[in-house]
């Protein structure tokens, strides 16, 4: 594998040289952020991506940008209705390509909430684990008829999968006080395993799915976090870094936060990525669970690639969304 990406790269150093005239892309949450950049770069080497967004008034205006990558690029751009809080859209979604019969080289779920108050989705599950996971679980699984041969789903985690693992015996903190990191934690932790179970179950078609982490960006997700807050944060990770003898935290770029969803998506060997986490252009290291780490370091914790775990909670999931794939 090409180990000369590194956390600094940015979605043009990853894609340079590559082409991607042919190819078919999905990428949710379009409307702001990582999703429009990385449906850029997609674009700009010549995909046809799909970008699916909540509100298309928004991303109507948002992805200008991704328009014009197409044009000049040779590539394509579309947008399509998901309201990832919603089974009935996520259904409405998925029905509409599976109509179309268009096939998929690449599926990134891209779109997500992080540290919401509490709240529920329009079905009653807990926010940030029925968007995060549940509504990407439910559309992905009901278009993996439509991806081909060698396609890749990569699902969008986080180094905040450190903050809990998911609790199958109450995943809407009906019994559980209610932190909003715990529960962005438990949902990042079941993108993880949602990508080991998914990987597992369609590698014999060459299909592979990966977990990334985009590091640290100032974009829309951190709406639900106040100055104050953020900077609370910030000096808490900084001094955990400064024990760990490493220099202080800083913000990626956005272009620096979607390089790693294109490089696991276009660019790293398959065998390498598939069922793995990524993160900063390269496959995570598994921390173990009881070894302190800051927030921001590399690793992945173990329960989150764990493929008992995964099961478990594809199980979980099936039951909670009510179909079986």
């Amino acid at each position: 594998m090409n180990h000369a990406f590194t956390a600094s790269c940015t979605t043009e150093a990853v894609l340079a040289g590559v082409t991607l005239r042919g190819k078919r892309a999905l990428v949710t949450g379009v409307s702001a952020g990582l999703g429009v950049e990385t449906a850029r770069a997609l674009a700009a080497c010549g995909a046809h991506v799909i970008g699916a967004a909540r509100d298309l008034g928004k991303a109507e205006g948002a992805t200008a940008p991704v328009r014009d990558a197409a044009w000049t690029g040779g590539g394509g751009f579309e947008l399509i209705e998901l309201d990832l809080a919603s089974l009935a859209s996520v259904r409405r979604c998925a029905d509409a390509l599976t109509a179309k019969a268009e096939p998929f080289d690449l599926v990134i779920a891209n779109a997500g909430v992080m540290a919401t108050p509490f709240g529920r989705t329009a079905d009653g599950f807990e926010t940030q684990f029925g968007t995060n996971h549940l509504g990407h679980f439910l559309l992905v699984n009901r278009i993996a008829p439509l991806m081909r041969e060698g396609a890749r789903l990569v699902n969008l985690a986080s180094s905040g999968h450190r903050f809990a693992d998911v609790d199958l015996d109450d995943p809407n903190f009906e019994r559980t006080p209610y932190s909003p990191f715990v529960a962005y934690g438990r949902s990042k932790t079941a993108n993880i395993l949602f990508a080991v179970a998914f990987d597992r179950r369609h590698r014999s078609r060459g299909i592979r799915a990966a977990a990334v982490h985009p590091g640290g960006i100032r974009t829309e997700l951190g709406r639900h976090m106040d100055g104050a807050q953020m900077q609370d944060m910030i000096d808490h990770m900084n001094r955990d870094l400064a024990a760990e003898g490493k220099p202080p935290f800083e913000f990626k770029t956005i272009p620096q936060g979607a390089a790693t969803s294109v490089w696991a998506g276009v660019v790293a060997p398959a065998d390498a990525v598939g069922g793995r986490y990524c993160e900063n252009c390269h496959v995570g290291e598994i921390v173990p669970d009881d070894q302190k780490i800051s927030a921001i370091s590399e690793g992945v914790r173990a329960y989150a690639l764990d493929p008992e775990h995964a099961e478990a909670l594809w199980s979980k999931s099936e039951e909670m969304v009510g179909e079986r794939f």
